[in-house]
């Protein structure tokens, strides 16, 4: 009986601990920036300074050219030797229903954390407007594995 039991759970923890081998990640950090005329979504590296000129552009729309997510993400154990980043994106409405887009890339799995960025630029970026909310998704194949979305969302 005591042998049964021992196989029991033996055969209990091997398949609870192949489940635990399944991808995980996270999307740590989202940073939304304006980017200038220039390309640039600040005029010095200090945060300060960053914050301040993201609200001037935020201000004067004519001088933005694009905006770019800079997304903080961490995936291990991945089944695929590629994740994608996707970034969807809500502006305000034009009739009844809001604009709606969706940014993709393609990112490495790494067991550190790494910084990637999505861009909505030229004339998509003019076309769509202002962005009223978001969600970024980290997929490992058909995985959701990781997500972080604004308030609004």
């Amino acid at each position: 009986m005591r042998r049964l039991i021992v196989v029991f759970v033996s055969v209990f923890v091997l398949a609870t601990s192949f489940s635990s081998l399944a991808a995980t990640g996270r999307v740590l950090k989202v940073l939304p920036h304006f980017l200038d005329l220039k390309g640039r979504h600040s005029l010095s590296p200090s945060l300060f300074d960053r914050d301040a000129y993201q609200a001037k552009l935020r201000q004067n729309p004519d001088q933005c050219s694009a905006l770019r997510f800079d997304i903080l993400w961490r995936a291990r154990s991945a089944k695929n030797p590629k994740l994608k980043l996707r970034a969807e994106l809500r502006g305000t409405a034009q009739g009844q229903l809001p604009r709606e887009t969706t940014l993709e890339g393609e990112v490495e799995p790494r067991n550190s954390s790494k910084w990637s960025a999505l861009k909505l630029e030229s004339q998509a970026y003019k076309d769509f407007g202002e962005v009223t909310a978001w969600r970024v998704t980290l997929w490992d194949g058909e995985q959701l594995v990781g997500e972080q979305k604004s308030f609004l969302w």
